[in-house]
This record gives C-alpha cells, structure tokens and sequence, in this order.
C-alpha cells in the first residue's frame, strides 16, 4: 500500500464537510463526492465558514484558511486517484454496499476504503467486495473537527496492514483512535446508547420534560443533555443507529427504538439541520 496522500470523502453531509476539513487541515489533497451537485456546493460553502470562524478566532490566518479550501475539490464521480476513501453516507447498509462495489470497481488496487458508519458491522458491508480484506471502519464524531477520537473498527476479513496504515492516518490528522473489533455500534455508540434511550424512555413515560432532562443532566456536570445533542446529530442519524443496535442484537429490549423519536422523523424535526427537532432553532 502506497503512503495517503489524496483522499475521497464519499458523502457532503455534515459528517463528510467535518471529515474533508479535518484532511484538508491535516495537508492532504481531499474530493468531496456526492450524487447531487447542490450537496456539494452546500457543503464547500459550509466548511468556507468553518475555516472563517476559525480565522476569526484567532486559530488560522486568512492564508492558511485559504490553502486549506484549495486542497478541497468537489467531485460528482468516485473516479478519482484517491489513496484512501472515507463514505460518510446515509446510515445504510444496502446504499453503503451498493458505493462500496462502485468505488471498487474504479479506484487504485491499493487504495484503502473506510466507513464513517457509527453502528452498521463492517463485515457486513465487506462482504459483497472482491477484496474485502481492504474495507475498515472509520469512525469520526460530529463535529469531526472538534472531537478527537476516531474509532478504528476491524471486519473478520480486515487486513491487519490497513489497521496499521489507519492507525498512522489518525494520528497525522491529529486525532486519537482507538481499535475495535466489529460489533454492532462499535464502541461509543453502543455504550452511549442508554444515554438517549433511557432519556427519552422518560419523556415517553411523561415522567419529565426533555427540556428538565437536559437541565438536570447539564446540572450533574455534562456538556449538553441527551435532547440537546440528539439535535446536534440529528434526530434521523441518532434513530438509525439505535434501530441499527436493535437489530443487531436480534431486538434485544433495552435497544428499543424511541417513538417519542420515531414521530420526530415522521415530522422532518431533525435538529439543528431542519430548524427544529426537540428545540426550534428557527430564530437562532
């Protein structure tokens, strides 16, 4: 396997922007891919801001802010000389499997392919590739370029040369990872699980509000409340992986999917990216 040097982020959502920053800032050559050209521009001019926030405080200069978008080209075709790819695309399983085949089919024989997905089993996804022994986990927390770790997921079939060259690939984009074996959700998600679940078992059994869930839960020394991040996230995207886990664990009980949650999808309130989900966010 040849050293990373130009990368593909499959997918312009705000994982994939979060994701391509995160490269770009590191120095490396980023495409940003998605099937609608809309996406694209949305998300180019969305880590524009980013990067101007962070001139603004101080933490990048103007130049350096624009080096850093330079690096990063949108692209509506996966046919690109990329050394490592990274899908950050809607949390499923099928729309993942039918990428992977078509990425494999055009990119270098060398190259490394990676999923963002926070829940769905790699070797799952491998499975239906020629080389399944090239396809790892890659999982990277929103917002990617805040948060520092990033799980490392090895399928049954993972060459232990591509955890190798991951591993070195976190650690140059200045993030922390950590090495897990697959299973569903991983690590994080798995045990964060029960952190949304019981909060919104409370709501859902009219035992408290979400808003005096946060409250109390803010008040006992976490950052934001379980609603207040699942609107960050994405009420849809935290939905997905609890059903993902509930399945995966052959609807094991305590992985219930939330309805309280379901009717928000229903709705389109899908936090902080639709305008309003537990909050509104209409007027902010």
């Amino acid at each position: 396997m040849k050293n990373i040097k130009t990368i593909l982020v499959a997918g312009a959502g705000t994982m994939g922007q979060g994701i391509a920053q995160v490269c770009a800032q590191a120095g490396y050559a980023v495409y940003l891919f998605d099937v609608q050209p809309e996406f694209i521009q949305r998300g180019l001019l969305n880590i524009d801001k980013s990067l101007s926030l962070l001139v603004g405080k101080n933490k990048l200069t103007q130049e350096e802010s624009v080096a850093i978008a330079g690096r990063i080209k949108g692209t509506e075709t996966v046919d690109v000389p990329a050394d490592l790819v990274v899908e950050a695309i809607v949390e499923d399983a099928e729309a993942k499997r039918k990428l992977f085949t078509a990425i494999e089919k055009v990119v270098s024989p060398s190259a490394i392919l990676t999923s963002n997905t926070s829940s769905i089993p790699i070797t799952q996804l491998a499975a239906s590739l020629r080389h399944p022994e090239r396809l790892a986990g890659l999982h990277f927390f929103n917002p990617a370029p805040v948060m520092k770790l990033v799980e490392i997921i090895s399928g049954v079939a993972t060459d232990h040369v591509v955890i190798e060259k991951l591993q070195e690939f976190v650690k140059a984009i200045g993030k922390v990872s950590v090495i897990a074996n697959d299973a569903p959700g991983f690590i994080v998600n798995r045990v964060a699980r029960h952190f949304y679940v019981e909060a919104l078992k409370l709501v859902e059994e009219g035992v408290a509000t979400h808003q005096q869930v946060d409250e109390l839960l803010r008040a006992s020394g976490f950052r934001m409340g379980a609603f207040e991040l699942m609107d960050l996230i994405g009420i849809d995207i935290n939905f997905s992986v609890t059903s993902s886990l509930y399945n995966g664990f052959h609807q094991e009980p305590r992985f219930r999917p939330s309805r309280v949650q379901e009717q928000k999808v229903l709705a389109g309130h899908l936090g902080k990216k639709s305008g309003k989900g537990f909050y509104d966010y209409s007027k902010s």
